[in-house]
């Protein structure tokens, strides 16, 4: 009997098709990596099974990435298991290859990605010996409730209707890699070339964000602060008193942002006008007028990851892990993963009982409040047709993030947050305007023969609407006005001069950044570029994420709190971009034109093979801009030091490469003192380098990387060498490390032990940069017992070292920095027996808010 192969994207959605279709096709039996029964065959991958790479004769693997190897453009991509998914794609190829099973289903996530995904085992089991000729046919879903499931299987779609998706996917894919490899590849050959390894990766999405990032610190560093003033006057009168703010009524705005029509630029004249107006009267007229705010529209992910973060200061790869588990694990949401922030216009229906859900269903803790909310939009009549909401000419490939028909069950409290924040948007998108009284009053004040006009605003909500959604029920009081009469005539109470200073702009939150990410169409001035992203942004909802915590995990990118900042390396390689003049690879223009020419190839306007040739040119013109680049450094704007030259005291600059000393002013050389920017792959920042011509010193430090690219830590140091008489740079890895290389025996008698070596008892001491076991140094050591003074910025002093030992745990530091995120975190230092050394321990995890009793009983157990 023939049978359906479905193959989903992960388990838990194959045992979520496999729930669905049991009503409807009859019990499965479960394999070790399957369900069966008489029609289907249901099973999964684990995300992608399946890589791209070069054919084995194109292949450069690393310690060989120099300009001899490049450009890489092979004729075509062969395939390549996913070392930990070998078991996964072996066990689904072997179903592929079934003689029983006629056709393959394939239920991946919906888009593009989800294409890939089944398309790369499909031709990888196509590439084994005998080829397939099985029909293919999609599943296309949005939500994964158990109808909403069957719903789909009654609308599968054609592998005609989906060739152009695919065609698109896999070109996407393969240029990513073109540019990525050749692009990363050649860079790093250019800043290796002086020895090391420097890993300089660039890429199509990671590149032009980054340049975003570092474009605004560039305005912040360079922007110089110019004073300026304001006036306030205290006015009274015969209900009360008010504020008013000097302006100029015939301001005009012009090309100078810093101006403003309340802004005085000079003090005297600031002073001249505070003092003519002080203590003199103001006659008052004022202008009411209605005003309507409109609820926000649905959540897109790229909206709600902005929100969550400036909310709960999540961040973008947070709010997509909770999001797919509300849309997986818990079914109360649909697919997250989504550009789109309109529903189809066929979905009232559905919409209606989501409503009807919200308002009967016992919600967990505070999403009770909510039930209120959404039987009032039921009872009202406020859910209806309109363009705000349903409009099939605004959705993609997947509508906007609501909720679905499934009540939580038991939510951690995070999740709780999220799942708050979708439905609270879901019901006030629906609800009326809120409605306000916008009063603008001027004050004018005549003074030596001139009328000075101070204004101001007040903003009364008449009529909540939506915002009772959010709790705002009644207006804040400190937005009241006291009344005035018309032409009323006020006493001035006292004048303030306010001195003041423009800031420069601020640094990107990822909030923020999600967003230039997403309106980088915006900065596009080719009309078909700009269209073709005025919908997708850099990168797409699903990928923004895993391109921010990519640029910090490269080291492009610091998190200090929200703000994210730019580090040298991210300036080096903008700098290096733009001196080889291959500055595309920067700007939002690469991914407007390949984000037009996919959508060509969607919809069959535009060949693969046309596409791909264009790809391979780009990634040799990046190579040969690197390769034939002779001049010794790169033009750009470089630091001058503030710490002098260690050796003669003189001015020490920056180029490209290195800081060099240029002598003392009016010299027309230096003295020779230069240390390089990079030492072993690991730039320094500004400050750092000035804190080490002072010190001497710096350390340890984490990020270097050796010649075969592994990451190390350590110290480094200025030694003066005698014989040229002049100071280097040296790495120092602690006297403990080099008296171990000599054999030496340690003297620890002048010491006081810290307490007894949770691994043998003996005493331990401080020792260079690390507590160790007395018996851990020197020649023949017995024990190897060491922690560091300082763990990931912590320090660890010697009354938390002495607590480690006597009680097996320290109190709770605050100050760790994770090496991957760069975000701060709390740990307790404990000693783990069983490991032998010392490790992290947590505080314990809040509870989950439980639904109904039950699941709160089933939480306490857990």
């Amino acid at each position: 009997m023939s049978k359906s192969l479905i193959i989903a994207e992960k388990p838990s959605v194959a045992q979520d098709i496999v729930r669905a279709l049991t009503p409807v096709a009859g019990k499965f039996e479960k394999a070790a990596d399957y369900f069966e029964n008489d029609r289907y065959v249901v099973t999964s991958a684990v995300g992608h099974l399946v890589e791209i790479k070069a054919p084995e004769e194109y292949d450069v693997k690393r310690g060989k990435w120099s300009f001899a190897h490049l450009p890489v453009v092979p004729p075509h991509f062969d395939l390549a298991p996913i070392d930990k998914a070998k078991t996964r794609l072996a066990a689904v190829v072997k179903l592929v290859k079934r003689k029983d099973v006629t056709e393959l289903i394939n239920a991946c996530d919906a888009g593009r990605e989800g294409e890939l995904i089944f398309r790369l085992i499909v031709q990888y089991a196509d590439n084994l010996k005998t080829p397939l000729s099985k029909p293919v046919r999609r599943l296309w879903l949005q939500s994964m409730t158990p109808q909403a499931i069957r719903d789909g299987f009654d609308k599968l779609r054609s592998d005609e209707q989906m060739r152009g998706l695919a065609d698109a996917a896999r070109s996407r894919s393969e240029a990513d890699w073109l540019v990525g490899i050749n692009g990363t590849r050649a860079m790093t050959a250019f800043n290796s070339r002086d020895g090391g390894f420097f890993l300089t990766t660039v890429g199509r999405v990671q590149t032009p964000t980054l340049s975003i990032v570092v474009e605004r610190e560039e305005k912040i560093r360079k922007h110089v602060a110019r004073n300026y003033w304001e006036i306030k006057a205290d006015f009274g009168a015969a209900a009360g008193e008010y504020e008013g703010k000097w302006f100029d009524p015939s301001f005009k705005k012009n090309d100078d942002a810093d101006r403003r029509a309340d802004r005085l630029w000079n003090e005297a004249e600031a002073q001249g006008i505070a003092a003519a107006v002080k203590g003199q009267p103001g006659v008052v007229t004022e202008e009411a007028k209605p005003s309507t705010q409109a609820s926000p529209l649905l959540y897109d992910l790229t909206t709600l990851q902005r929100e969550a973060n400036s909310r709960f200061g999540f961040s973008a790869k947070t709010t997509l892990s909770l999001a797919q588990a509300l849309y997986e694990k818990h079914k109360v949401l649909t697919y997250p993963r989504t550009d789109s922030r309109a529903l189809p216009e066929d979905y009232l229906g559905t919409v209606k009982q989501t409503f009807e859900m919200l308002a009967h269903e016992d919600m967990p803790g505070p999403l009770k409040d909510l039930s209120q909310h959404a039987s009032k939009a039921l009872k009202a009549g406020y859910v209806k047709p309109s363009k705000r909401v349903f409009d099939n000419a605004k959705v993609s490939d997947h509508f906007a993030i609501i909720p679905t028909l499934q009540a939580p069950k038991a939510l951690s409290e995070i999740e709780a947050k999220l799942y708050d924040l979708v439905v609270k948007r879901f019901i006030a998108v629906f609800y009326p305007s809120a409605e306000f009284m916008v009063t603008t009053r001027i004050t004018k004040v005549a003074a030596s023969g001139t009328q000075h006009h101070f204004q101001t605003n007040g903003k009364v909500l008449v009529n909540p609407g939506w915002l009772a959604v959010y709790g705002k029920e009644a207006q804040d009081e400190d937005a009241n006005l006291v009344a005035v009469q018309p032409g009323e005539s006020v006493s001035n109470e006292g004048v303030s001069l306010n001195a003041l200073a423009t800031k420069p702009p601020a640094r990107y939150t990822e909030a923020t950044l999600l967003s230039a990410m997403e309106g980088a169409g915006k900065l596009i001035d080719d009309e078909d570029f700009k269209a073709a992203m005025q919908e997708k942004g850099l990168g797409t909802p699903a990928t923004r994420a895993a391109t921010i915590e990519g640029l910090i995990l490269e080291k492009y990118m610091l998190r200090e709190g929200r703000e994210l900042v730019p580090t040298a390396k991210a300036f080096q390689l903008m700098t290096l971009l733009r001196g080889l003049d291959i500055e595309d690879l920067t700007k939002p223009e690469l991914t407007g034109n390949w984000e037009h020419q996919l959508a060509e190839m969607e919809h069959g306007r535009l060949s693969r093979d046309q596409f791909m040739k264009a790809i391979g040119d780009l990634a040799e013109r990046i190579v040969k801009k690197a390769k034939e680049y002779d001049r010794d450094t790169i033009p750009g704007d470089y630091a001058t030091l503030k710490a002098p030259c260690p050796n003669c005291g003189g001015v020490v600059k920056e180029n490209y490469r290195r800081f060099t000393c240029t002598g003392s002013a009016g010299a027309e050389e230096g003295c020779g003192f230069s240390i390089t920017k990079i030492p072993a792959g690991r730039s320094f920042e500004l400050h750092e380098v000035e804190q080490f011509l002072v010190d001497k010193k710096i350390g340890p430090l984490e990020g270097f990387r050796s010649k075969a690219g592994w990451p190390f830590t350590a110290e480094l140091k200025l030694a003066h060498d005698e014989v040229e008489s002049q100071w280097k740079l040296e790495f120092d890895f602690g006297e403990d490390a080099k008296q171990a290389e000599e054999g030496e025996a340690v003297d620890f008698s002048a010491q006081t032990t810290l307490g007894a070596c949770p691994k043998c008892g003996n005493s331990v001491f401080e020792h260079g940069s690390n507590y160790v076991c007395e018996k851990s140094v020197g020649p023949g050591p017995s024990c190897d017992f060491k922690t560091g003074k300082v763990i990931l910025t912590q320090p660890v002093d010697h009354t938390q070292l002495a607590k480690l030992l006597e009680t097996g745990k320290t109190d709770l530091l605050e100050n760790f920095v994770s090496n991957k995120t760069r975000r701060k975190f709390k740990a307790f230092l404990a000693f783990d027996k069983k490991e032998g050394k010392v490790s992290f321990e947590f505080e314990p995890r809040a509870a989950k808010v439980p639904a109904k009793k039950a699941a709160a009983k089933k939480a306490a157990k857990a």
